[in-house]
């Protein structure tokens, strides 16, 4: 089992960045693949980017290629989602979640354990 803690979440303005982090607890991080999902007010949960055990492949949702990267160490137990150039549209909670599937996955439902999440709002 693990557990996540999502942090870096805050209040910007339209074209600034941020970068949220989630700490994992346990000594099995390398095991699973991470991922990155949000949920604005009246929205369903959604995919924002995944990346594998190893770090070495990644999937973004198409909203925000080429503006967040997410990113993993290992052995400081966190993945990383910087954020570059927001838009209001990214305003929502951002989750972080493990997946212990064996291929990398973007679905919701293939993620095992959740965070809390962490507030992003973007102003005009």
């Amino acid at each position: 089992q693990v557990q996540l803690a999502e942090s870096g979440g805050g209040l910007v303005q339209a074209g600034d960045s941020l970068r949220l982090s989630c700490l994992a607890s346990g000594r099995t991080f390398s095991m699973y693949h991470m991922g990155w999902f949000r949920q604005a007010p009246g929205k369903e949960r959604e995919f924002v980017a995944a990346i594998s055990r190893s770090g070495g492949v990644t999937r973004y949702a198409d909203s925000v290629k080429g503006r967040f990267t997410i990113a993993r160490d290992n052995a400081k137990n966190t993945v990383y989602l910087q954020m570059n150039s927001l838009k209001p549209e990214d305003t929502a909670v951002y989750y972080c979640a493990a997946s212990r599937v064996a291929l990398l996955t973007i679905l919701r439902e293939q993620y095992n354990y959740w965070g809390q999440g962490t507030q992003v709002t973007v102003s005009s």
